[in-house]
């Protein structure tokens, strides 16, 4: 099991840091930070089915064609778990090649749009504080890394689950002879 969960996990978390580095880096803020979050969870659940080919794969070779929901969901647990820490590792190198500019580009933008929508005064100040705080929140990374891992953590959790589900059924997509 844990070979397959090295294999697919890292497939799948250098394939998602992979995407949205690159669509950060070719985009920047353009579309604004909403579009920006639907595209990464929409990367993070393509890329994270491998947690279902994995899975499958699990039960196929090591378990004969037929696995229960606990060890098909603990497989698919270590497989997002591990997609996970890629995740983070590649967050981590993107932000050391960048110089942690992400940060304060992603605040600066965040405040240019509450001020071209008008907003001003104290509740502007108070915008600007609260980004402050968020860039010196982030800017440890002890606080940074948890909050990544936990941007793909529960993409992952879901797909394991429905995963362990539908393929405990050994009729769902039977292995080959």
């Amino acid at each position: 099991m844990l070979r397959i969960a090295l294999i697919y996990g890292a497939i799948a978390g250098t394939i998602v840091i992979g995407v949205m580095t690159f669509g950060i880096v070719l985009e920047g803020d353009k579309n604004g930070a909403a579009s920006g979050q639907v595209f990464g969870y929409l990367t993070m659940l393509v890329a994270l089915t491998l947690i279902f080919v994995g899975v499958k794969r699990h039960r196929d070779v090591n378990h004969g064609g037929v696995i229960k929901f606990a060890p098909a969901f603990l497989t698919g647990l270590a497989i997002a778990a591990i997609a996970g820490v890629f995740y983070v590792i590649g967050w981590e190198i993107y932000l050391a090649i960048s110089d942690h500019a992400y940060i304060e580009q992603y605040t600066s933008a965040v405040i240019e749009k509450k001020q071209a929508a008008g907003m001003a005064g104290a509740e502007l100040e108070k915008l600007i504080a609260d980004m402050a705080a968020m860039e010196k929140y982030y800017s440890n990374p002890l606080l940074r890394m948890p909050i990544t891992f936990s941007e793909i953590f529960p993409v992952g959790l879901l797909i394991s689950v429905v995963s362990a589900a539908v393929l405990q059924n050994p009729k769902t997509l039977p292995a080959r002879s």
